[in-house]
């Protein structure tokens, strides 16, 4: 086994036993990708899996990352130890992420663990380091494990594939409740919450997704036992952040009696597989693209003297397999 390999061991240990440190230095490899982001998520898939992975998605300006921290609060106050993966935008120019959660978190109990995680430009808002890092504090003994996405759009529908509970966050007044339904949020969200309740058309706004759920019961969804339960919170005050903390572990107990937990679980791995293919295969095809070969079919068809589907032909080649 090579030093590398010893060095994740010695961390997988530590963070095990409790060594926050190793914790967060197990996370930026995982970040980092390459070889030591898979040996570590050798060393954590086996103790990983008992931790439940609740996914909060909303609009900018809902409110997430001061509900997330309330709820952080009330996990923290029932025994547990609670960890959060806060997904930050980051410049698809620069690479750069706000990383401001811990900022907004600031009166969230030391027990807890939360990280920012920069997307790097990944489509769906969620980083390729996500499931790694939620199988990392998984295995460290963090239960719940929360990952707050960047914002409602049909990408976001991805986190529903990292999560086993999907809460979906709307606010009154801005439209969300309609802009959840396009996105596709509908299909997949565990428990609705309507934040800043105490704004004027909390109530329509509660009323939008009432009717929605409705039509959806009439077109057919994932799991017909389950209706999606909608909150009214106020998350400056924490009024209405003890019965989400109550609708999440009612779904939980429903995921396990139901025997859908499974399912989800298999539809995390597909996700994370997906992702790490299509990783690995955007590497093949940039240095496929700069082969001396390729680069001159892409002069001449720029210039007009090939067409697209002789440079289509040419990377085939260069790929040394079929597309």
């Amino acid at each position: 086994m090579s030093r590398p390999d010893l060095a994740a061991a010695e961390l997988v240990e530590r963070a095990t036993n409790g060594d926050r440190r190793s914790v967060g230095r197990l996370l930026s490899l995982v970040e980092r990708g390459g070889a030591g982001a898979e040996e570590i998520a050798e060393l954590t898939h086996l103790e990983s899996h008992s931790s439940h992975v609740i996914g909060i998605t909303g609009a900018p300006g809902a409110g997430k990352s001061t509900m997330v921290a309330k709820l952080v609060a009330a996990c923290t106050a029932a025994g547990q130890r609670p960890a959060v993966l806060a997904v930050d935008p980051s410049s698809p120019l620069t690479g750069g992420a706000i990383l401001g959660d811990r900022v907004r978190m600031a009166e969230v109990d030391t027990t807890a663990f939360i990280r920012s995680v920069a997307t790097r430009g990944h489509a769906g808002g969620l980083a390729l380091a996500i499931p790694g890092g939620a199988r990392v504090l998984a295995a460290a003994g963090f239960d719940p494990v929360i990952i707050e996405t960047v914002g409602v759009g049909q990408v976001e529908v991805d986190v529903t594939a990292a999560a086993d509970t999907t809460v979906v966050v709307v606010t009154p007044g801005m439209g969300d409740a309609v802009q959840a339904n396009k996105a596709g949020l509908l299909e997949v969200a565990d428990i609705f919450v309507v934040n800043k309740a105490d704004r004027p058309g909390a109530g329509d706004a509660r009323r939008d997704l009432e009717l929605m759920l409705e039509l959806s019961h009439v077109t057919g969804q994932e799991d017909e036992s389950y209706r999606p339960p909608i909150v009214m919170v106020n998350s400056l005050d924490g009024d209405g952040i003890a019965e989400v903390y109550d609708l999440i572990h009612t779904h939980q107990d429903h995921l396990v009696t139901s025997g859908t937990l499974h399912d989800r679980r298999c539809r995390r791995t597909r996700f994370e597989l997906a992702s790490r293919a299509g990783l690995r295969f955007e590497r093949v095809l940039t240095s496929a693209l700069d082969t001396p070969a390729v680069a001159a079919v892409i002069d001449d068809v720029a210039a007009g003297r090939a067409t697209p589907a002789s440079g289509l032909a040419a990377l085939t080649a260069a790929l040394d397999a079929p597309l």
